[in-house]
């Protein structure tokens, strides 16, 4: 058949992935400044200004919410797939050093406490997002390096003196803007930070352990040996399969945050809270429908990580145990969280409102479970589906929803593709998305809802240029993603008796369980380096979260429904 979807990469993008790979073979460690002549030679649209002596500060906020905040003591990262890895390698007892979370990325990472960041990852996908992200960052802190030669001597007092912050803006050749937004992710360390920036270049170096297809399988599978420790009712019952968040589907189906309104709300007289209490004051001002219940959620998470206090979070474990709802970290191996929910044991009456659409006390009749994780990285979410589902006894439905990026909508707009053509595969896989408009227009206040739409599955946000970009574009594909691909290949495997093609056009339908996929845009990349290092989504972007979940909700509650009766 001939196909008519766009080639695999471009010759730059090919270059760069080529370049790192061969390097990353080494068993020695690999100097991040060989790789950067290949990263500014891919022209990457998150990275436009790579090449120019003034910062670009977009790129560079972006891979700080992405690393620790140890990076700038870090000399070396070394990549391996389990905690037994690194002790084959010599990097014994890593999780006994300092944990090292990110803002934006769900990575495990540990810190020595001097130079060297270990770094355990799901997949391919990982090295594809980590080491442009590195590179990235040593390219802009060693532009700021070089312009902060000249105004080293007044950085030690320039913070409690708002009338140098100009005269600094313009030394570095940043915004106003940029500055403060520096200020706000590094905080109290914004100085001790700038100094050592001044102080000298960073010259990293990164070293990958093993880098076999085995050991993510190895990985994965222990992975999931935990969660049936947890769960051994995943063998024996049928399963409905989310892969959306940690917040989104747990907070609608327990109503919880809306039981603590008052306290909610008098959290947001706070000074540090005003922008909330605007957002507060907006939404019953224009009195929108469930502005209230999103806004509610929202504001749980906010308190609950800065009232440590509070034993608010104990308290909604222990009420998500007593209807069914367990919780399982993810330990020894790579950040997926997981939660099952017994539909049988769901308090009906505490349901989000707009879950609670007639008679649902056949529930209790139930048999499924749902499972829900926090949607993996790129080819991590090919790796956890297929192990899934070799172990679970039937499934029922797979749901996906996450963030993507889009070239004809804006932020806060939801996506819902039925062709996707994934880079990981090259396959362009045409599938029955069992979602529309309709399922998510009535609880969308903010943006608009774009069915029938075409997705690309990307190998890694900073892989791809303009030229890139215009390719898929003039071939109608608008939604940009990591995950729905690799998905795709998984769910082939569930019904057909062979592996996933390659480089093929492969018809998904005839599923025998329901398939939807949603999308809701965090970024657009075609909007001039404007991307997700300029910003974040705040209490709007959870408008779309929450209409996208409601969807996948109402849907299992529909298939549930008609499957008990």
């Amino acid at each position: 058949m001939e196909r008519t979807v766009p080639s695999t990469a471009s010759e730059e993008v090919e270059l760069y992935l080529r370049t790192y790979y061969s390097l990353l073979r080494s068993t020695a460690e690999v100097k991040i400044r060989t790789l950067e002549e290949a990263h500014a030679g891919m022209n990457s649209l998150l990275h436009p200004s790579v090449r120019g002596t003034k910062p670009d500060m977009g790129a560079f906020i972006y891979t700080l919410l992405r690393t620790p905040k140890c990076m700038p003591e870090v000399r070396l990262v070394v990549l391996g797939q389990s905690t037994d890895v690194f002790t084959r390698a010599g990097f014994e007892n890593i999780e006994n050093w300092e944990e090292a979370p990110t803002a934006a990325r769900r990575r495990r990472s540990f810190y020595n406490g001097v130079d060297t960041l270990a770094s355990i990852i799901a997949s391919r996908s990982d090295i594809d997002d980590l080491i442009p992200i590195l590179t990235a960052f040593q390219i802009e802190w060693n532009k700021l390096h070089h312009l902060l030669q000249p105004v080293k001597g007044f950085l030690r007092d320039f913070q409690e003196n708002e009338e140098r912050w100009p005269y600094l803006a313009d030394a570095l050749e940043v915004s106003m803007g940029d500055l403060l937004r520096l200020s706000k992710i590094w905080g109290d360390e914004f100085a001790i930070n700038l100094g050592k920036i001044a102080e000298s270049p960073r010259s990293l170096s990164v070293q990958l352990l093993n880098g076999s297809l085995s050991e993510y399988r190895r990985a994965t599978h222990a992975w999931w040996s935990n969660i049936e420790q947890f769960c051994p009712e995943l063998r024996t019952r049928p399963v409905y399969y989310i892969s959306s968040n940690t917040h989104s589907v747990i907070n609608l189906i327990t109503g919880f945050a809306l039981q603590f309104k008052e306290m909610l709300t008098d959290f947001l007289n706070k000074p540090e809270n005003i922008s909330l209490a605007d957002e507060w004051e907006e939404i019953q001002s224009r009195d929108i429908p469930y502005g209230e219940e999103n806004f509610l959620y929202y504001v749980l998470k906010k308190f609950q990580q800065s009232n440590h206090d509070t034993d608010l979070f104990g308290e909604q474990l222990r009420e998500e145990q007593g209807h069914g709802i367990i919780r399982i970290p993810a330990e020894h191996y790579f950040d997926v969280e997981a939660q099952i929910i017994d539909l049988s044991r769901v308090d009906t009456t505490q349901l989000d409102p707009r879950l609670q659409d007639g008679d649902l006390s056949f529930l209790v009749k139930s048999d499924a479970l749902i499972l829900n994780l926090d949607y993996p990285l790129g080819l991590a979410a090919y790796n956890i589906l297929t192990e899934i589902s070799e172990h679970v006894r039937e499934i029922l439905g797979v749901y996906i929803m996450g963030k993507a990026a889009t070239l004809n909508g804006i932020v806060g707009d939801v996506m819902i593709p039925n062709v996707i053509h994934d880079e990981q595969s090259a396959n362009t896989f045409i599938f029955p998305n069992t979602f529309s408009s309709a399922d998510v227009s009535p609880y969308l206040l903010y943006g608009t809802v774009l069915d029938n739409q075409k997705a690309v599955s990307v190998r890694g946000t900073f892989l791809q240029n303009a030229n890139y970009m215009d390719v898929f574009y003039r071939e109608g594909y608008t939604d940009i993603e990591m995950e729905a691909g690799p998905y795709l290949s998984a769910v082939y495997e569930m019904y057909r008796p062979k592996r996933h093609p390659v480089n093929e056009i492969v018809n998904l339908y005839g599923l025998p369980f329901d398939l939807g996929i949603i999308h809701y845009a965090s970024d657009t990349p075609l909007s001039k380096g404007k991307n997700l290092g300029a910003g974040s989504l705040s209490y709007y972007g959870m408008d779309s979260t929450y209409a996208a979940s409601l969807a996948v909700l109402r849907q299992i509650i529909t298939q549930e429904r008609s499957r008990i009766k």
